[in-house]
C-alpha cells in the first residue's frame, strides 16, 4: 500500500492491526503469565511482546516504508514520512490479574497529527476505530459521545487520581470528582472506550505516552467529543490528556486544566 493510502484505508488498517494484536494478547490471558518488572515500575509479559511482534510484523509487511514506535521495542525510523504506534497491552496490571478492562491499541501518526486509530478490547469484546473525516466505529456501529450536560448527571474516569505532579492538580481533580455523579477508575484505554461510546463522559490521565492515547484522538473527536492535553491542546504527545462529551468539554476543562 502506498503512502497515499486513503483514510478509509488507513481506518481499517488500524482496525486490523490492533485485532491482530489483541487475538495475540488474548491467546495468553487468565493464562498465568509470568510477569517481569521494567525500569519505570510498569509490568511487561511474554503476551506484551508477542502482540507487539505480531503487530510490527504485519505493518511491516504491508507499509514496509512507515516508522514503528511500539511501547515494548521502541523506534524503528521509516522513511515516508509515517509512523505507527503500537500499546499491545494498554491496562497490563489489568491483563495479568485477569480483569478485562485491558486493550491492544495501534495508531497512524503523520508528524503529531494522527490519521486513524484503533483499540481492541478482547476479553471484553469491543473494538472501536476511528480516522479523521471517516466517524468513530464500535463494534460496526457509528459511536457517539453522551449528550449529558450537567456535571452532576456525569460519570468521570480516571487511571489514577495518586499521580498528579501537583497538589493543585489532585485538588483539581477532587473537584471534578466530587462534581459528578459517579467517580470511578475505569481507566487505562477502556475509560476513553466509554466516553467515546457515550457511557462516560470524562476520561483523565494525569501522565501518558504517546502510544497509550494516540488512537484516541480521531475515536473521541469522530464520535463527537473533544480530546485535549491538561494544557487544552489538541495533542497525543503531551504528557497527559482529558477526553469529554462535547457538551461538558468547557465545564470540566476549567475546572481540571490548567488553561
Amino acid at each position: 500500500m502506498t503512502h497515499a493510502a486513503s483514510q478509509e484505508s488507513l481506518l481499517q488498517a488500524v482496525q486490523e492491526c490492533a485485532e491482530l494484536a489483541g487475538s495475540v494478547a488474548f491467546s495468553h490471558y487468565r493464562k498465568n503469565v509470568a510477569v517481569e518488572w521494567k525500569s519505570d515500575g510498569s509490568p511487561v509479559t511474554v503476551a506484551d511482546r508477542g502482540a507487539e511482534r505480531a503487530a510490527r510484523e504485519w505493518i511491516h509487511a504491508r507499509f514496509p516504508a512507515d516508522g514503528v514506535l511500539g511501547e515494548e521495542f521502541g523506534e524503528q525510523a521509516g522513511t515516508s514520512g509515517r509512523r505507527w504506534l503500537i500499546d499491545p497491552i494498554d491496562g497490563t496490571k489489568s491483563f495479568v490479574r485477569g480483569v478485562p478492562l485491558w486493550g491492544s491499541l495501534v495508531a497512524v501518526v503523520e508528524g503529531e497529527r494522527v490519521l486513524a486509530g484503533a483499540a481492541c478490547f478482547p476479553a471484553a469484546g469491543e473494538t472501536i476505530a476511528a480516522a479523521t473525516g471517516c466517524g468513530s466505529w464500535h463494534n460496526g456501529s457509528r459511536a457517539r459521545v453522551s449528550d449529558v450536560a450537567a456535571l452532576g448527571a456525569a460519570t468521570v474516569l480516571i487511571t489514577d487520581d495518586c499521580v498528579f505532579s501537583s497538589p493543585a492538580g489532585r485538588d483539581r481533580w477532587e473537584r471534578l470528582a466530587k462534581a459528578a455523579a459517579v467517580s470511578r477508575t475505569w481507566g487505562d484505554a477502556f475509560g476513553y472506550l466509554m466516553v467515546a461510546t457515550g457511557r462516560a463522559e470524562v476520561m483523565v490521565d494525569a501522565i501518558v505516552n504517546a502510544w497509550d492515547i494516540a488512537c484516541f484522538v480521531p475515536i473521541i473527536e469522530e464520535a463527537g467529543g473533544v480530546f485535549t492535553d491538561l494544557d487544552g491542546a489538541v495533542t497525543a504527545f503531551g504528557g497527559n490528556s482529558i477526553a469529554t462529551n462535547a457538551a461538558l468539554a468547557a465545564e470540566s476543562r476549567r475546572i481540571l486544566c490548567s488553561i
